[in-house]
């Protein structure tokens, strides 16, 4: 089988660390199928001369092809026009790889768009395009929040319903896909996976050594920051949780554009709240090996890999209940649901978690999920469903 695959998140030469959820599947799935990435960067006339502030600049420095974990991959520019309104996004994404999509006619069995909006949207053109089916693959925030948009939403809800499957993360998700016109027959739920070699339990006092960390109560959080990830109730949570217990650390991994307003606002824990930026995929275990709690007070989710990856590392985790998450955090010995935008929920449950003692392996025993090949394996299933359908 051939699959083309079309996603705008997914690593590049200038943004190693992004989408290693995606990279990871995608090295599963090319062990299975015949698979190509074409792996979008957003473009608008001039972007080079603005990389100092714009992220499609810095981006403009990407070459054309790249091999990425053994995976041939693509980089086609998308026309992106800033502050326009969204509903161009889409067909103008497909439109500006319309020219390349159209050389792989007779040379693809099925289209596979990892995201729903622009992504998935131009999967379903591409598809068209070169007489094959599309399968559109699901997240969380572009269903949870893109999608909620009035024009995203529409031109979502025109090409979900034209995929032959649509694949998401979590029952959740959907359930949500449901209400933009998608059958239940043609959704399939594949879970992402988990690396076990990176993901597993660990030593606490070896990984604090390591990482240079002192004795005490210790957070994580790992992860974008951003207004749908809770950042902000993280940071106005967190002089609750020092007011209980002087001692806690708060360990921030991760970038985003709210970085700044989260470290100004975390500035008054002074050494009790650490701003450590993006990490290396393999300093990531090491940290939550380290950490008593893993925290996530999303806004909403699909399933995110950092709780799965928190629980086959044998650390509890405190997040919010929304998306696939409840799906996760099944018991108590898993960790604590709350609220989301709920600072004050966010804080009495991490001084709780922090307070309760727990054994690692029974967290990793009860919290274990499939890894990547089998994730990929689900994926490659309902690829080839599609494919065969087509045929017949």
């Amino acid at each position: 089988m051939r699959v083309l695959a079309i996603t705008k998140i997914f690593p590049n030469a200038a943004e190693p660390l992004s989408a290693p959820f995606n990279r990871q599947q995608f090295a599963a799935l090319a062990k299975l199928c015949e698979l190509e990435v074409l792996a979008t960067i957003p473009w608008y006339p001039g972007a080079g001369l603005l990389a100092r502030w714009s992220s499609a600049g810095k981006l403009g420095r990407v070459p054309r092809r790249e091999t990425i974990d053994g995976i041939a991959v693509r980089h086609p520019r998308t026309l992106f026009v800033p502050r326009l309104a969204r509903a161009t996004w889409g067909p103008l994404y497909a439109a500006s790889i319309a020219p390349l999509v159209a050389r792989y006619r007779g040379k693809v069995d099925v289209v596979l768009g990892s995201w729903a909006y622009p992504d998935g949207f131009a999967a379903v053109i591409a598809g068209r395009i070169l007489g094959v089916p599309s399968v559109v693959k699901l997240h969380g925030s572009d269903i949870n929040v893109v999608a909620q948009m009035p024009g995203p939403r529409a031109l979502t809800a025109w090409a979900l319903p034209r995929a032959a499957r649509v694949v998401a993360v979590s029952r959740a998700l959907g359930d949500a896909v449901v209400a933009l016109g998608v059958p239940r027959d043609k959704i399939a739920i594949v879970m992402n996976g988990v690396d076990a070699q990176l993901f597993h339990p660990r030593d606490r006092a070896a990984a604090r050594r390591e990482l240079g960390l002192s004795a005490g109560p210790l957070v994580v959080y790992v992860g974008n920051l951003k207004e749908e990830k809770g950042s902000r109730e993280l940071a106005r949570a967190w002089p609750l949780v020092l007011g209980a217990l002087p001692g806690a650390t708060l360990a921030v991994v991760g970038g985003g554009p709210l970085r700044s307003e989260v470290e100004a606002a975390l500035a008054p824990s002074g050494e009790r709240a650490r701003m450590l930026g993006p990490r290396p995929l393999p300093e990531v275990p090491v940290w939550m090996a380290a950490a008593d709690v893993l925290v996530l007070p999303s806004h909403s989710e699909g399933t995110p890999n950092v709780v799965l990856e928190a629980l086959a590392s044998g650390r509890r985790v405190v997040a919010s209940a929304v998306g696939g998450i409840p799906d996760l955090i099944t018991r108590p010995e898993l960790g604590a649901l709350v609220p989301p935008r709920a600072p004050e929920a966010l804080a009495a449950a991490l001084v709780t978690a922090l307070g309760t003692p727990y054994d690692p392996a029974v967290v990793a025993d009860l919290g274990a999920r499939g890894g990547w090949a089998a994730s990929a394996a689900a994926l490659h299933a309902v690829l080839a469903a599609a494919a065969t359908e087509h045929r017949a």
